[in-house]
Parts: C-alpha cells; structure tokens; sequence
C-alpha cells in the first residue's frame, strides 16, 4: 500500500468540527454547491457520525445558471447518501422582487444568491450553515474562523470573530444570528485533491478534461452557455478544457487542460502559476470583490 500524502491530521479536525457543530448547534445545514470542497463536506459528515446518519441536510442554493453536470451530480449524490437535500432558487427571489436580475456584459446571478441564502436562513431558522471556503482561496476568506459569526442580517464583520485557542469553538450567538462554519479552513487545493484521490471520491465530469465550446474574454476561458451575453466579436470555438473551481456558467473560467485523471490534475496544480480562484470570474470584479460579497452575507 502506498503512503498517504494526505496530512490525516487535517480530517481530524474537521470530524472535529462537525461534530462540535452537532453538538453545539440545533438547526445546522451544510451548503452544497456541486464543487469539489463541498463534495469532500458531505464525505467527511458522513464519517463524523456513522454508522449514524448525518443528522442535518445539504442545501443547495441553485441559481438557474449552474452546470448541467453538476446539477445531475447533486441529485445523484443526495440519492447515493440519503442525506436530505434542500434547494432554494434564486429565480424564485427575482419573481418575488427580492433580488433584481443583473444586465449588460458581465451580468451573473452570483452575488443574488446572498438574497436567496439569507431568505432560506431566517425560513429554516438555520443557526448554522457549513461551508466549504478554505484560506488558501482569497485574501477575505484567510482571516476567517472556523466559526464563523454572523449577525441578524447575516453580515460578516472581521472585528466581531471571535479568537480560537487551540481547539476551542464557540458556537453562542444571539437570537437571530447564526455561524457559517468552514471545517477545512487550513486545506490547500492540493490537500483537497490528494484526499479526493485517497477517498476514491466521485466528483461531477467538469472537473476532468473535456471538449467545450468557449470564448475568450479578458485573458479568461469563458464557457459559452445561453446565460451569457456576448458580443458580435466573440464567437464560440471548442477546445479541450476543464474546471478547477465551479460556480455558475457566466462566473466560472474554465482552463485549457488535459488532464483527464486525478493524478494528471494533482501533477497539473503542482505546476499551476495562476491560483485556483483566478478562474473565478465573479473575484474580478474589483480587488475587495470577495470581501464585499461577505459583508453582506455571501457565503
């Protein structure tokens, strides 16, 4: 058998938070995105308490622009585990004149998802929301705890979170807050995928490389998808890429690539010059994107 390359430690302690989580917590529910990170949550609450099952849902805020692969993925996956799956739409809070649609260019459904999030929160009276947002993505996510406090309009504020000696984890709040909750804040990319690889986890086929119609823009592999708006010049051509981060169609960048496997990826990300979040699209937008996005009660 060969050796783990995966700090085992690292799964350690997110058993840890899951179950500190449980135990802390009356009406916690874990956001499931279809990504990668998020599919390594659900395996990691599924060993936290078996042979018990995970005693909270997964919830999905779709926003009716997400790939087709991953969509079927997470059906398939809350079927496979039976863990409850809880899905709430965004184009329901457009209809409802909660979120107003964007236009132009670079119009995305990613930021109307807070809108989305924070309505299913005060619905389900949720107190606790687990994520899979690591350190290593983004400056705003590197000063993040893993309990992660927000107040009663769901807004993030880094003065207000609380310090975590050693392993200890608050999980107080008061009526009307709730904590986002980031079990693998200290993984890397690599360590997510030398986990996946150890795990034998499956994971949607986006990841992997693939022919694709896409266009170029701003240096960018966008996918072509009906949900984005285009321009006379940028006309759709196939090439063999793949996704190293997902989110929406008109959010996420794909990469050039052929790296078919798990191994071809892991060797891929080794060499990689470009962080995993520079083919985010929607951390673009200006240099405190991600920043403002969690102000205002983003994931």
């Amino acid at each position: 058998m060969s050796k783990s390359v995966f700090p085992r430690a690292l799964e350690d302690e997110a058993i840890y938070i899951m179950r500190e989580v449980a135990a802390q917590f009356e009406r916690p529910a874990l956001l499931f995105s279809g990504g990668k990170d998020s599919i390594v949550l659900v395996h990691l609450a599924r060993k936290a308490f078996f042979p018990a099952k995970v005693p909270f849902p997964m919830m999905h805020i779709d926003t009716g622009h997400n790939f087709e692969e991953t969509i079927e993925f997470r059906d398939w996956l809350a079927q496979e585990t039976g863990i409850r799956l809880i899905v709430r739409y965004v184009q329901d809070s457009i209809n409802q004149g909660r979120a107003k649609e964007e236009t132009g260019k670079y119009a995305s459904r990613n930021i109307l998802q807070t809108v989305t999030l924070l309505d299913a929160i005060e619905e389900l009276k949720l107190d606790a929301c687990i994520g899979g947002a690591r350190r290593d993505e983004e400056k705003a996510r590197a000063k993040e705890r893993m309990f992660s406090v927000r107040d009663d309009f769901g807004q993030w504020d880094a003065k207000k979170q609380r310090p975590e000696l050693f392993d200890m984890l608050n999980g107080k709040i008061n009526v009307g807050e709730n904590v986002r909750v980031f079990p693998i804040s200290n993984w890397t990319e690599l360590d997510v995928w030398n986990y996946i690889k150890e795990e034998n986890l499956a994971l949607p086929s986006i990841y992997f490389s693939h022919k694709r119609q896409i266009i170029e823009r701003d240096g960018l592999y966008w996918p072509a998808s009906p949900f984005l708006n285009t321009t006379e010049d940028e006309i759709p051509f196939e090439a063999t890429v793949r996704f190293r981060t997902v989110g929406d169609m008109t959010c996420t960048a794909a990469v050039l690539s052929d790296a078919s496997n798990i191994d071809t990826i892991i060797e891929e990300i080794k060499e990689a010059v470009i962080s995993e979040r520079g083919a985010r699209i929607d951390d673009k937008r200006s240099e405190a994107a991600m920043e403002k996005r969690k102000n205002v009660g983003y994931f």
